[in-house]
């Protein structure tokens, strides 16, 4: 996503925050942090490709909350969201403006959204999908 927005915005500054799920216990982890300076007087656009039970955006936006940056000029986007995540970030963040292309229904055991488009990263760096992975038994998504 990232550099599609360099594509369209070519002098945005860009700031990295990296939070990874902890598969082990399902709770986010941050694990880098490079933000501009003065990044509190910007509107942030908080880019996550696809957000499950929405615990790593939730811990993205506290980030940014806590180098000042105002809760009402938080924009997240994802390509896919599941309906947990949507609800969770939007109770916790009223003001964040959320924007994505879908809404799924269910999070699988491994915090995948059902039935999704799989493991983002193996869609993108061509690995394979884990085996217990499958959409054939679950419901079409209701919109």
């Amino acid at each position: 996503m990232e550099p599609a927005l360099r594509a369209v915005c070519k002098d945005v500054r860009i700031g990295k925050i990296l939070i990874q799920t902890n598969q082990d216990t399902g709770e986010p982890e941050l694990h880098y942090l490079r933000l501009p300076k003065d990044i509190g007087e910007d509107h942030v656009i908080l880019m996550d490709c696809t957000v499950s039970t929405g615990a790593a955006a939730m811990m993205a936006v506290r980030v940014l909350l806590d180098h000042d940056v105002q809760e009402d000029k938080i924009l997240l986007v994802s390509l896919l969201m599941a309906e947990m995540g949507v609800h969770s970030v939007a109770y916790a963040f009223p003001q964040v403006k959320i924007i994505t292309t879908a809404v799924d229904k269910k999070v699988n055991d491994v915090f995948h959204i059902i039935p999704g488009i799989g493991n983002f990263g193996d869609r993108y760096f061509g690995t394979d999908a884990p085996p217990d992975w499958s959409d054939d038994d679950m419901d079409e998504p209701s919109y």
